[in-house]
Parts: structure tokens; sequence; C-alpha cells
């Protein structure tokens, strides 16, 4: 069992507070996806949220708690390919604080103009996510800019609401798939599973083009990479943070790694029988049980579909058989 980032009456609090800007978002036991995987399956659809992620449930509690803090502050910085970004811009808005953003080049033209239409200063600058990451960072010291990371634990708790939502509505879950990214999402799904005292199974799903996290799983400490090629944006990270790895090595059970032709059979699968649209890292999680079905077969599962934020363009070509690629 992990030591846990936050308390039940805490993770309430923070409950009540997104339910200001997001209602409770649904799971669905989808009888097309059993009958193609040969167990229940529920799909926790994050992409039914005010910014299309599961990401903005962590902006809005930490911008709540900057707000209340006595800090004074000019403005927010922070880097992102989109999820976290939208998140933050729209927490920022809310609460009347310049928000920038720093984004790579090449970055989706999509969550660039989502994120615009919230305010937001974007900034690109660097060839991916970390070098815009640092980049951001640099300025933030600067220009005096309160600068929000990836992982903290306001983020967390706020996004661990989903998982409360989840372990509520169906606590018998043998195991659940969530991808993993910079590990808010799942470090929020092993502290409410570990304060909820469930044995539900959390497997990790990671991008083989984006291998830093399932290295670092493996080698026990940060292990970084210098390429995260893979078209599923919100899991294409290079260096991983130390706190969120130890929670996941703790309360994880593995971290499986797919293909980038898996995750884009997975966005078709999740169109054709359900007929919602997954990002690529939002994919990630059926893709992981679609390789692991023998092993799941007869079991109640659940995947975290974390967002649908994706490119028109992107989505038609892979919808017609296609794999996008990067680099």
């Amino acid at each position: 069992m992990t030591r846990s980032l936050f308390t039940l009456d805490e993770l309430d609090a923070a409950t009540a507070l997104v339910r200001t800007a997001v209602p409770e978002t649904p799971q669905y036991a989808w009888p097309r996806l059993a009958q193609r995987l040969g167990c229940r399956v529920w799909v926790k659809h994050e992409n039914h949220t005010p910014t299309g992620a599961f990401k903005v449930r962590g902006g809005i509690v930490y911008m709540d708690a900057l707000t209340r803090s006595e800090k004074k502050v000019n403005g927010v910085i922070s880097a992102t390919r989109g999820n976290h970004g939208q998140s933050i811009c729209f927490s920022a808005a809310r609460a009347g604080i310049p928000a920038t953003i720093y984004v790579p080049f090449g970055n989706s033209s999509d969550q660039n103009a989502a994120m615009r239409s919230f305010g937001a200063t974007l900034v690109e600058f660097g060839r991916d996510f970390d070098e815009a990451r640092a980049g951001a960072a640099r300025v933030a010291e600067t220009q005096g800019l309160h600068y929000i990371p990836s992982f903290h634990r306001d983020l967390v708790m706020g996004v661990a609401t989903y998982a409360w939502e989840l372990f509520c509505a169906v606590p018998d879950l043998d195991a659940v798939y969530v991808p993993i990214g910079m590990g808010s999402g799942i470090c929020g799904l092993i502290n409410v599973r570990d304060l909820l005292g469930l044995k539900t199974e959390i497997v990790a799903v990671a991008a083989r083009n984006a291998p830093a996290m399932a290295l670092s799983f493996d080698a026990g400490r940060p292990v970084s990479t210098n390429s995260a090629l893979t078209f599923a944006d919100g899991i294409a990270t290079r260096e991983p943070v130390e706190e969120a790895l130890t929670i996941i090595r703790r309360g994880a059970a593995r971290i499986v790694q797919v293909s980038e032709d898996e995750i884009a059979e997975a966005i078709r699968v999740y169109f054709q029988v359900t007929h919602q649209i997954a990002e690529g890292a939002g994919a990630a999680a059926l893709a992981g049980l679609i390789q692991e079905r023998q092993r799941m077969a007869g079991k109640n599962i659940a995947v975290i579909l974390s967002g649908g934020n994706m490119d028109a363009s992107v989505y038609r070509s892979i919808l017609a058989g296609n794999t996008p690629t990067v680099g």
C-alpha cells in the first residue's frame, strides 16, 4: 500500500470543488466491448469534461489552492502537449489570472486553438514536451511567473476525483487500465484505491515509442530517453518525475507497452463499438487491455478513456486504417 498524498476528507472537498465546473462523468459497461474482449469492460468517459479530458479536474483544484494562498501571483506558466495546458487555461481564466503556455513546435493545432480560446498566451518552443517544459521553467524565473508543473499533489488530488467516481460506482473491479504520461492519472487511481481498501489491480499503459516510465519502473529509478516518438501526445514524455515513479512502483501491478498500431486500432474500436472519439493517450488503456485480453478473460475491468482531443485530419486518417507517424 502506498503512503497517501491526501485523505478521504480532502478528496471529498476536492470533489465538491471540481463539481462547480465539471459534472460527474459516466462509466458505461459497453456490451460490444465485452463480446469482443471476453470480459466485462467499463469505460470511464473522461472525454466528457469541459476540456475533453481528465486533466481539467487537477487544474481546478491547483488553481483554487493557489488563489487561497498568500502568494502574489502575477501570472502562471506551464508546458503541455494539450490537455494539461487546457486545464491550466480553463482554471486560470475562471480565477482571472493570466496564463502563458509553452508547447513544442508542431503541436496539435486544435489543442493550440482550444488553449487560446481560454485567453492564454501560447508560445511554441522546443522539439517536444520536455524541451518546452524546460523553456517554460526558465521563463518563470526570469519573468516572475508562477510555474505549474505537470505533476503536483494538488493536480493529483484533483484528477483523483475521477477515480473516486469510478470506484464508488463499480467497487468490485478486478483491474483498471490507465494511460501513463507524467503520472497524475495513475497516481490518483492508486491513492483512491488504497484509501478505500480495495484490491483492484492497476495496470499502467505506455507507448512503446515513449518508454521512459516503463524503463524507470523496471529499473527502480528515473530513466530518461532521447525521444518519445508517439502520436499519443498525452503519453509522449521522456523525463519521468521521481515522486510519481515512487507511487507507481508501489501501487501499480505492471506497465504494459503498446505499439502505435495498437493505439490506432484501439481508437478505431472505440468508434466502431461505442461511437466515442478517443485521442491517442485516451485509447492507450484499451489497447493495453486488448493486448492482455486472454489474461483478463471473464473478469470485471475498467479502462480510462482519458481524453478525446485529436486533430480532425489525424482522426480521419486513423479511421481510414492508417497509423500516424511522428518524427
